[in-house]
């Protein structure tokens, strides 16, 4: 099978989402699939990359490690034509997702989307939140996503989202799998456990409190620091470390001053890809107050790292974590001191069967797996359409959506 993927976020771009899309590549090509990936140009990147065709882009808005497309829209569509797409696949609704769902149109094959982002939780970093509103983001995502094959949703969160905002699409829930063997422990890890402990001067009679994920305001590390004190009462020898770089360190920085815990918080950066599984693996806890997840890879490593999890719960959450051995979730914010004094009080023994369990459903191959039955189930769907629904316009919504008309008139001929 030959797979377009058309996304305004990959490498050398540091997300959740662009891991997520080389992941998958990486699994369909290593199942014999073809895949090429459509994307925006990066100052980072290097000069050639097989398989990769990048379009002239600018960063977007405020959001300005983020890109998207301007130009260049046609030699991609000539490529598309020329590689002999069986299926394209889009990650993003902006620039490169309608690029694929106009190129689908005209190579007569059906287009598939993946929603990764929960946008309403984002909208702060579109001038404080005051021109885009969320009224806005349940018509462009019902839009969006009733023109396409298909949805991919990587949790039930994210289909009852969807389907609040109209969208009537066939929907699929397949999270997002990892590379499991990547996060195993192995001889040497209790060694390099004591050395990372040392270096980040925590002492083995403290407890190692982890939050791993990109610093930014959605991600809601404030209320951590803000209830560490409460904890601190406690259980004194606490250490909250928190790992990742992003726009809200400062403001966090000075937080923890503001609640006198600075010295019980530890700020590390960034960390390099190989190091990360040593972090989750030499913490006692994973924890993490996020709500704006649609699912969360952070959750899957920790989990295949063998580290127990105290988060805030959502739907996709409470059935990840269905056995008090993976960890425990919790309502609200509020409910976070409560539920990690409770479980670490339990101290709930870890239980190999269950994790070696979870962890083929967290997977890669399982992802894999459920992604082309879903790709297989799409064309067999498609190739039986009647002619008059397959011939109608990807943008065709009546009155209601000549704009988007207007906006992709002239990029094809």
């Amino acid at each position: 099978m030959k797979i377009g993927f058309f996304t305004d976020t990959y490498f050398p771009q540091v997300s959740g989402v662009a891991t997520s899309i080389k992941t998958l590549k990486d699994e369909l090509i290593r199942r014999g699939h073809e895949v090429i990936i459509f994307t925006t140009t990066d100052p980072n990147a290097p000069e050639y990359e097989e398989g990769i065709v990048r379009m002239p882009s600018v960063p977007f808005i405020s959001f300005k490690d983020r890109r998207i497309v301007v130009r260049g829209m046609w030699d991609a569509y000539m490529t598309a034509r020329n590689f002999e797409l069986d299926l394209i696949h889009t990650h993003t609704e902006f620039g490169a997702g309608f690029l694929g769902k106009v190129v689908g149109k005209k190579l007569h094959i059906p287009v598939i989307h993946t929603y990764h982002t929960m946008y309403e939780d984002y909208l702060h970093y579109i001038a404080r939140g005051k021109v885009v509103r969320p009224a806005h983001v349940k018509v462009f995502s019902r839009v969006f996503a009733n023109h396409t094959s298909g949805v991919v949703c990587p949790s039930e969160r994210v289909i009852t989202t969807l389907r609040k905002y109209g969208v009537v699409s066939p929907m699929c829930v397949i999270p997002t799998g990892i590379q499991t063997k990547k996060f195993e422990v192995d001889e040497d890890t209790a060694a390099k456990s004591k050395q990372l402990r040392a270096f980040l001067g925590i002492h083995e009679d403290e407890t190692f409190l982890l939050s791993l994920s990109r610093v930014s305001y959605e991600k809601n590390i404030q209320a951590l620091i803000e209830r560490l004190p409460e904890v601190l009462q406690v259980k004194p020898n606490v250490r909250l470390v928190i790992v990742g770089k992003g726009p809200y360190e400062e403001a966090l920085k000075q937080l923890a001053y503001d609640k006198k815990v600075r010295n019980k918080v530890i700020f590390v950066g960034e960390v390099p890809n190989d190091q990360v599984a040593l972090y989750y693996q030499s913490a006692d806890y994973f924890v993490c107050t996020s709500t704006s997840e649609s699912q969360g890879l952070t959750y899957l490593e920790a989990m295949a790292s063998g580290t127990q999890l105290v988060v805030e719960g959502n739907e996709y959450l409470d059935h990840l974590i269905d056995d008090p051995s993976l960890g425990v979730t919790f309502p609200t914010d509020d409910d976070f001191v409560p539920a990690l004094l409770s479980y670490m009080a339990e101290n709930p023994p870890k239980n190999q069967a269950i994790l070696d369990k979870k962890k083929y459903e967290i997977s890669v191959e399982n992802f894999g797996e459920s992604m082309l039955a879903f790709y297989n189930e799409t064309i067999a769907y498609y190739k039986n359409m009647p002619a008059k629904e397959e011939k109608q316009s990807t943008f065709d919504e009546g009155d209601k959506n000549k704009k988007h008309k207007r906006l992709f008139k002239g990029i094809f001929h």
